[in-house]
């Protein structure tokens, strides 16, 4: 009779059960290399941004270093127009000597013809004379246009190199900041993939992290039960806290499945004979006391707080981890 009157009180009482999970990371190098070090050991708390492990950074460090070296070896194949153009100078100035010289005899012929003591063409010879030294000073002058505009397209086209093999060294000192593994989320380690002295490879997991200072409980409910619920809704949630009481805790739904499916094995609901329900997911915040893949008990209503203190009989388990009778 007491145990009869336990199911019925139980069926009056929660409104669906499920199993307590929890949002778990994968941490994985984002870089090649060695392990060095891992401080990581499973069950062990560690802090958000911690620096966990540390990958061998020796090879990138060589890269770099080579990239930089071909950087500075860019310098040296550049050309310097500074020696061709100061000698280029140096022509034209003596050739303006030389000019200056001929218009001088120029103007002194000019006077000798009109003293009539000079011929004409001695006038026609200085004259070109003097054309043919200013074409060449002009042909100078632009070779120094010619001879700047060359070698800084050259110049361009070697240093042009150099932009890309930066960007390679700053890409190599990212991958080397990376080398230093950094925790993302604080947490317990639930699983440890490697060991220190392995290679590893940019993607391969190392540990397993998750938060559980905030777990979730994943549980189903009937067609007739997703009419009261709504995102935001506070709820009551169960856990067995002993052999005959529960530990109660305030929890608030997250996740309303928009699509129905065939009822879980290991979940049972309200209505047992239902074939199809409907995945909602509670957010709980955790004392400690609450495991992944516990099991707990929901209710929706304000009937929950009677639950509280009540005993329920240990005959009343019929399955492990359950806590609760079957009809």
């Amino acid at each position: 009779m007491m145990l009869l009157s336990g199911c019925r009180l139980h069926r009056q009482v929660f409104d669906a059960e499920g199993v307590f999970e929890a949002d778990e990371t994968v941490i994985s190098s984002e870089v090649s290399g060695k392990i060095i070090t891992l401080n990581v050991e499973e069950g062990a708390l560690l802090a958000k941004d911690s620096i966990v492990a540390v990958i061998d950074s020796i090879p990138l460090e060589l890269q770099k270093s080579q990239v930089i070296a071909t950087i500075h070896s860019l310098k040296k194949k550049t050309a310097d127009v500074t020696p061709q153009v100061k000698l280029l100078r140096e022509q034209i100035a003596a050739q303006k000597i030389q000019l200056a010289n001929l218009l001088l005899e120029k103007d002194r012929t000019e006077r000798l013809i009109r003293a009539e003591a000079a011929t004409t063409k001695q006038l026609d010879d200085y004259n070109n004379q003097i054309r043919l030294l200013e074409k060449q000073i002009d042909v100078n002058e632009q070779q120094i246009l010619v001879q700047r505009s060359a070698v800084g397209t050259q110049n361009n086209t070697v240093m042009s190199e150099a932009l890309p093999l930066q960007r390679s060294v700053a890409q190599i000192e990212d991958q080397l900041k990376r080398t230093n593994v950094i925790n993302p989320v604080a947490g317990i380690v639930l699983a440890k993939y490697a060991m220190p002295g392995e290679v590893t490879a940019a993607g391969k997991p190392l540990y397993k992290i998750a938060d559980l200072s905030l777990v979730t409980l994943r549980t189903y409910v009937s067609g007739t039960q997703l009419s009261g619920l709504k995102i935001d809704q506070a709820v009551s949630v169960f856990v067995d806290a002993d052999g005959e009481s529960y530990r109660e805790y305030p929890g608030r739904i997250i996740s309303i499945s928009d699509k129905a499916e065939f009822t879980p094995k290991t979940i049972q609901t309200r209505e047992e004979r239902a074939n199809l329900v409907y995945a909602v997911r509670i957010h709980v915040k955790n004392d400690g006391y609450i495991k992944i893949g516990m099991y707990g008990e929901v209710r929706f209503g304000d009937a929950a707080k009677e639950m509280v203190g009540i005993k329920i009989p240990l005959a009343k388990a019929t399955r492990p981890g359950q806590g609760l009778p079957k009809k």
